[in-house]
């Protein structure tokens, strides 16, 4: 009874441990990506959100071409986080002067027909105060329909509707 009673708590006790250890590693990266970082002595804060599955900015992946970390190394890892990357043409040129290769820098301005359209905050905020005021302008919604030429009565009026309802065939 002492035995069963024993492997009914080791076994209670690993599986919490495998359901703690489940829960408590999050999202994978491949280890030749941390390894590759580690190597070259990449900046904590970029190595950190490299381990952790985080997209990166443009400093992070200047950081990583600084570094000589090589381009399938950083382009796979950019694939994996599955993020629209909305750099401006002179990010794209900074990159480029520390030594981005043509693939890289060709990925960074693709990855917005790959993954979709991911506008920044500003742009959306702009968007709406511009639809916001083309829907309230006086010319969209505050003239009546015939204010600039009221059609005639006469053009509306059947002529024979009215005789129609005198006819002497009627039943009233």
């Amino acid at each position: 009874m002492f035995r069963s009673s024993h492997r009914l708590a080791l076994t209670a006790t690993s599986a919490a441990l495998l359901a703690l250890a489940g829960c408590s590693s999050g999202p994978q990266v491949d280890p030749q990506v941390t390894a590759a970082l580690a190597s070259r002595n990449v900046n904590a804060a970029t190595y950190a959100k490299v381990y952790h599955a985080r997209p990166l900015d443009a400093d992070d992946i200047a950081n990583l071409v600084r570094k000589k970390v090589p381009t399938q190394i950083i382009i796979g890892y950019l694939q994996s986080t599955e993020k629209v990357y909305n750099f401006s043409y002179s990010e794209l040129k900074d990159l480029r002067a520390e030594g981005a290769t043509p693939q890289l820098l060709n990925y960074l301005s693709e990855t917005q027909g790959l993954y979709g359209y991911n506008p920044p905050a500003a742009m959306l905020r702009t968007k709406k105060a511009q639809k916001d005021e083309y829907y309230n302008s006086p010319l969209y919604q505050d003239e009546t329909p015939f204010n600039y030429n009221e059609p005639v009565v006469d053009d509306w009026y059947d002529s024979a509707y009215e005789e129609s309802l005198y006819s002497p065939f009627s039943l009233d």
